[in-house]
């Protein structure tokens, strides 16, 4: 595998967005996007498996790992935008998608609104709607006016994981630390963007050929989130993996065989 190629760039509002650059140059781009409440490092579990196929793009969403966090609510438009940004200064006209949670939420949005610069797109552990959007005022108050990040911490990693994995997992703790790192302005600004986006009906507009993965057992964005989905998006596949939300972890073997199989062929 190539040497990684770390940097970062700005965006036109002034935002400093991090990335990552792994494996052959010569390979097709596959972009990773990110779950709320993580950082590119989320995938270094897949990232043996799929740069024997693709060269990596990570990156790290506003808010988060190594980017800018700046506060007050951030949009989808905005996080889309930023992904934009990204794979203009890197000269890349057309890559893979692979976004799981907000991180397919943003996915979504790009197939919409950019289908020219889309291939294939993987949308895992998404939904085309979470609301109705009163149900985030309060935690995203909550979490501004907490003295740090650690109730929060916990609540995302009982999301996340079966309840097997959250007793000194080593994985498991990694996302633990990414998480009391994360800047509350980042997440709050985040979850923002989710209780103001919906979309059911724009998401019918997605041309890439789609497939979706959902968790038989994900208590964030349900199994029946995915078939919604891949409903609306024309001749979407869909996958159930009988995991929690993070199914590239929890299930990595399955996951890796639906994504590279889908990807590849």
């Amino acid at each position: 595998m190539n040497a990684p190629t770390p940097g970062a760039v700005t965006t036109g509002d002034g935002v400093r967005i991090a990335y990552r650059l792994d494996g052959d140059p010569d390979r097709p781009v596959l972009l990773l996007s990110n779950s709320i409440g993580a950082d590119l490092h989320m995938w270094d579990g897949q990232v043996p498996a799929l740069t024997e196929h693709f060269r990596l793009l990570r990156y790290d969403a506003r808010g988060h790992g190594a980017s800018d966090a700046p506060s007050g609510p951030y949009s989808l438009d905005r996080l889309g935008r930023d992904v934009v940004e990204l794979l203009d200064a890197l000269g890349l006209q057309r890559v893979h998608v692979l976004g799981l949670s907000l991180g397919g939420i943003v996915a979504q949005w790009l197939g919409i609104h950019l289908p020219e610069r889309v291939d294939r797109l993987v949308l895992s552990n998404t939904a085309a709607y979470l609301g109705p959007p009163q149900r985030w005022d309060q935690p995203i108050a909550d979490l501004l006016a907490a003295p740090d990040m650690r109730d929060t911490a916990q609540t995302f990693l009982r999301n996340w994981f079966p309840p097997h994995l959250l007793d000194g997992d080593e994985v498991v703790e990694g996302f633990r630390r990414t998480l009391l790192a994360t800047p509350p302005e980042g997440v709050a600004g985040s979850w923002a963007a989710v209780r103001d986006y919906d979309l059911r009906r724009t998401a019918s507009l997605i041309t890439s050929p789609t497939l979706v993965i959902a968790g038989e057992h994900d208590t964030v964005t349900s199994a029946a989130h995915g078939e919604e989905l891949a409903a609306i998006v024309p001749g979407a596949r869909l996958v159930l993996l009988p995991t929690v939300h993070m199914a590239n972890v929890e299930a990595p073997v399955e996951f890796l065989d639906a994504v590279i199989g889908f990807l590849t062929e």
